[in-house]
């Protein structure tokens, strides 16, 4: 096979955090499965998510586009897969695609998967156990447990190949998605044993505005008995109660974790019993961060940092040497031009992502960006009530805006807050505990970051999000 015509094989989770893979520095759990495509390839320490929930980021990781292009701006509003996507393009230049698990972007008719030879998909979220699995031909049930399922079906396609043709294989996860049901072959990691409390979990939010004062994802008040396996004790006073509740969360989310670390290093097996791993590109990611008790919180949408950063790992020997890194900026749109490039497709001008394809040479070009757009859509949805935002991140600091209000998008409340800021100096301040919007010694700092964020909105097309500009 020409190295210009490789294999994707690309394992997408779902909410797992880069904080929770022991190749990105945690001392949670080792994963040393996951740490081989790091230890092999390329770790990327500066991913991020342009809309930190599930279907949108799908969305844009398949178009290589943002939210308010792809028409994916909310868990409310589905995919019209009709539109170009990398799984499309490769197909058509000859590749044979499989996507096996979570879709989690509608379905029937223009919803439903296209520019794949096969798919089958979990319905909704899907379940744990026992997946019902949606097909073009129908569904099916399939006994076990979901992770190694999806695996199974993964590793049955690869045997099944034509040797003839490259193939692009989408393995996209449930996990470790709430409500984070193990496998009965990790029930028991982490009994007797005490996980480590992050820094935060008692952050009282004294340093930011409404949105992180009224949020509803706090792990010693909104998880409820389905999530924590069990009743909550009574009578038990602070900060017990969060405590008890952080270990029986994280300890259930560490394990569906296991779980995709060890069916992960099945399927790298599978790759060398095959004698394919020269010839495939191996990439790792989630569909954006998650709170582990960081914050007081579980759940994701915020423009904080464990919710904006994803994981991103890439294998492929022809061209990425072993055990790099590097701390460019990245996000979710990039990842379908660089799919297509390391395959030997142009790239159409509707993508609105940048190919990875240098950074894994080992090249960081001149002109590569120095900070990225955000933008959060679903307003005060009505379980975990954060307020639409949008914001930039750079190196070294980050300014969010809550905008204060819905604009009518499916799944965004109507009701409106006030608008406010934040700024972060993520040098001085990484845990992003202290806005200094409104510290006079950031004034030039604030003026130059809006003015970078009114840019990047131009730059990607988005619409306006507030009124007349106020004096800074």
């Amino acid at each position: 096979m020409s190295e210009h015509r490789p294999n994707l094989v690309f394992v997408l989770t779902d909410d797992h955090a880069a904080h929770a893979i022991s190749a990105y520095g945690s001392e949670l759990m080792p994963t040393p499965q996951l740490d081989r495509i790091a230890v092999e390839g390329m770790r990327f320490d500066a991913t991020f998510c342009t809309n930190a929930l599930c279907a949108p980021s799908r969305a844009s990781i398949l178009t290589g586009t943002y939210s308010h292009v792809n028409g994916v701006r909310t868990l409310s509003t589905h995919f019209d897969a009709r539109q170009p996507t990398f799984p499309q393009l490769l197909r058509d230049a000859g590749y044979q695609n499989w996507l096996i698990g979570k879709w989690h972007l509608g379905h029937g008719g223009e919803h439903d998967p296209h520019g794949f030879d096969s798919w089958e998909i979990l319905e909704d979220q899907g379940e744990y156990w026992n997946p019902e699995l949606l097909g073009a031909t129908g569904r099916r049930t399939v006994n076990g447990y979901t992770t190694t399922v999806l695996t199974d079906l993964a590793l049955e396609r690869i045997a099944r190949r034509d040797p003839d043709r490259p193939f692009c294989l989408l393995l996209w996860h449930k996990a470790p998605h709430r409500s984070w049901d193990p496998d009965v072959a990790h029930l028991g990691l982490f009994d007797g044993v005490d996980v480590p409390e992050p820094p935060t979990l008692f952050d009282d939010y004294g340093g930011r505005g409404r949105a992180a004062h009224e949020a509803r994802m706090r792990v010693g008040r909104d998880l409820n008995e389905r999530d924590l396996k069990a009743p909550w004790p009574a009578g038990l006073p602070e900060p017990e109660r969060t405590r008890w509740a952080y270990q029986s969360y994280i300890k259930d989310y560490l394990r569906c974790v296991a779980s995709i670390d060890d069916n992960t290093g099945r399927l790298l097996d599978a790759l060398d019993e095959h004698d394919l791993a020269a010839d495939t590109v191996v990439a790792y990611s989630s569909d954006q961060g998650f709170f582990l008790g960081d914050h007081g919180w579980y759940d994701k949408r915020f423009m904080y940092e464990e919710s904006l950063r994803m994981p991103l790992m890439v294998r492929y020997p022809r061209e990425v040497a072993p055990g790099m890194s590097t701390d460019a900026i990245a996000t979710n749109v990039d990842f379908a031009p660089t799919f297509l490039d390391l395959a030997g497709v142009p790239v159409p001008p509707r993508m609105q992502g940048r190919s990875l394809r240098p950074l894994l040479r080992g090249e960081r070009p001149a002109d590569w960006r120095t900070s990225m757009y955000y933008r959060y859509w679903e307003h005060l949805d009505g379980s975990h009530h954060v307020p639409a935002h949008v914001g930039v991140r750079t190196a070294t600091h980050k300014l969010v805006h809550y905008i204060g209000e819905g604009f009518g998008v499916p799944g965004a409340s109507a009701d409106r807050t006030e608008p406010e800021w934040e700024l972060f100096d993520l040098v001085a301040d990484p845990a992003e505990l202290t806005s200094r919007y409104d510290d006079p010694a950031y004034a030039g700092v604030r003026r130059e970051l809006r003015d970078e964020l009114e840019r990047l909105r131009r730059d990607v097309g988005d619409e306006p999000w507030a009124g007349p500009r106020q004096d800074v």
